[in-house]
């Protein structure tokens, strides 16, 4: 099944894609809302809602406004090599805040304080159900579904310091979507991510060469708090990013940058001029 919020009327609901459908999940602002119930599942197949065309539908990122935004780094073999670092023996994480996210398909402002603006493709993990202290082994049932990301990154800012966080915070800077695809319709190690710039393929990995797989990086994050409904884990990003490369490439205004996943579909965001 595959879910999604839409922008209707001023407001946002959660809706489900048939096909080329999308059919409102009316009571349930966003998919974060909907999966806060236990029976969340049943009651996206059973909505009957008002219906809307998805090639005119406006969309927002799959949850409006996650209790928490959890981010992992250097969690693919080559990104580690081509960043010149050691393979980690945990995983490297960082935070996100609701202000950062953004709709699959909105423009992304370029930062007139920063000028190295890059690209990360990344899978995203969406949490369905309370998961604390859970083992990786169980942690696959905690699991809604799977979804795309790109943790675009003000480079000069990031490395600043040894810690990232301004680099990565950005107003409305990481779009997510465009739907969430359920856990028992997608398997993350048989897909391959793809990010073109203009068109231009810059990233093509497959997920499957995570170091970190989404089991254990939910097992890793629920012993240290709890994860609940409506969460999100942005996985990290394979080689290929901007500054990795010689020369560095980085985005400007009028660049369009895509990000797809093998059965997740595509985020289309344009660079465009500071406000």
């Amino acid at each position: 099944m595959k879910l999604a919020t839409l922008r209707t009327d001023g407001a946002t609901t959660a809706a489900r894609l048939d096909g080329e459908v999308f059919t409102e999940i009316e009571g349930y602002a966003d998919l974060g809302a909907l999966l806060g119930q236990d029976d969340w599942k049943q009651i996206a197949a059973d909505a009957s809602g008002p219906t809307h065309p998805a090639a005119d539908a406006e969309l927002e990122t799959i949850v409006a406004d996650p209790g928490k935004v959890l981010c992992v780094g250097l969690n693919y073999k080559s990104h580690i090599q081509e960043m010149g670092r050691d393979l980690p023996s945990y995983p490297t994480i960082f935070a996100k805040f609701t202000e950062t996210l953004t709709g699959p398909n909105d423009d992304i402002e370029a930062v007139a304080e920063d000028p190295q603006l890059d690209w990360e493709g990344e899978l995203v993990v969406v949490v369905g159900k309370r998961a604390y202290k859970v083992d990786e082994a169980d942690a696959g049932q905690y699991i809604a579904g799977y979804a795309a990301a790109n943790d675009i990154s003000m480079r000069e800012w990031q490395f600043r310091t040894k810690e990232w966080l301004q680099g990565k915070i950005w107003a409305k800077s990481t779009p997510v979507g465009p739907v969430m695809v359920t856990a028992d319709e997608f398997d993350p190690a048989a897909a391959t991510l793809h990010t073109r710039v203009n068109g231009e393929t810059m990233q093509e990995h497959s997920i499957g060469d995570l170091l970190f797989t989404p089991e254990h990086l939910v097992s890793y994050f629920s012993t240290m708090l709890p994860l609940n409904p409506g969460d999100i884990i942005l996985t990290g990003t394979p080689g290929g990013v901007g500054r990795a490369r010689n020369p560095q490439v980085f985005l400007k205004s009028g660049d369009v940058v895509e990000v797809e996943i093998d059965g997740l579909g595509v985020l289309t965001n344009k660079i465009v001029d500071p406000a």
